[in-house]
């Protein structure tokens, strides 16, 4: 069932999502060769906690940590560690964050130091297939209007777009219907509507779209070990078009 949120709990959504947005700009001040993922979790736990504020995914199907750090060819759930990153490393810091109840849902990726030129492009890639989602989620459009315009994109560029893991709807609770693919055929899925709040967070790899999962239980990767990098934001569907909840700019 997808929950139609009112102005009044998109605004308690924008708070959470600002928050979350000034997390990820003081993250991108500290990154650099030699910090490690773990340092970065515990600068976001307590950076949250000064702010009234909860990482939501910290227990979530026992999943430990304040963040998702994934690195390299890591595409999505890697747990935050103690190896210092290295120059030319790219990175995915992934989070929830609860402010009064309510979530916003961001991930962003970073380049470590100088990175290679094709990594770049993937971060450029990435980021962009973001937006031409964004652009895609108004009054009347279908989810799959978001999905087909990501994955022709993203394959234009010569890269592929990750099909397990998907975007989704998002309030009170991390996961709501509806589910966003980013990939798929125009017209298809449910219609979007004035209220609806969801999560656009392509998933692009270098090479092969398929993954596999550590014995973690939790970190996938690529299936092929080509790089993989992802950008989130939580949005929501107005009148006057998609509403960026977690903007940084």
């Amino acid at each position: 069932m997808i929950i139609i949120k009112t102005e009044q709990e998109i605004e308690m959504m924008k708070k959470a999502g600002e928050l979350l947005a000034n997390t990820h700009k003081e993250i991108a001040k500290i990154i650099k060769p030699g910090i490690t993922t773990y340092e970065i979790d515990e600068f976001v736990e307590e950076y949250l906690k000064r702010h009234n504020a909860t990482p939501e995914q910290k227990g979530y199907k026992g999943f430990p940590y304040a963040t998702c750090a994934s690195i390299n060819d890591e595409i999505c759930h890697g747990f935050p560690r103690k190896e210092p990153l290295k120059d030319g490393d790219i990175v995915t810091i992934d989070m929830v964050v609860n402010l009064d109840g309510w979530l916003a849902d961001s991930a962003w990726s970073y380049g470590v130091g100088n990175i290679s030129e094709e990594a770049q492009k993937l971060l450029d890639v990435t980021k962009k297939a973001l937006y031409i989602g964004i652009e895609q989620a108004v009054i009347g459009n279908r989810v799959g209007d978001i999905s087909h315009a990501i994955q022709t994109y993203v394959e234009s560029q010569g890269f592929s777009i990750v099909r397990d893991f998907v975007g989704h709807g998002i309030g009170r609770n991390m996961h709501e219907d509806p589910q966003v693919p980013h990939f798929g055929r125009p017209g298809r899925g449910p219609r979007l509507m004035e209220g609806m709040v969801l999560t656009i967070e392509p998933m692009v790899n270098v090479g092969k779209y398929n993954c596999t999962v550590d014995d973690d239980g939790w970190t996938a990767r690529t299936i092929d070990g080509s790089l993989s990098a992802q950008y989130e934001h939580t949005l929501a569907i107005t009148k006057d078009g998609p509403l960026i909840l977690t903007d940084q700019e």
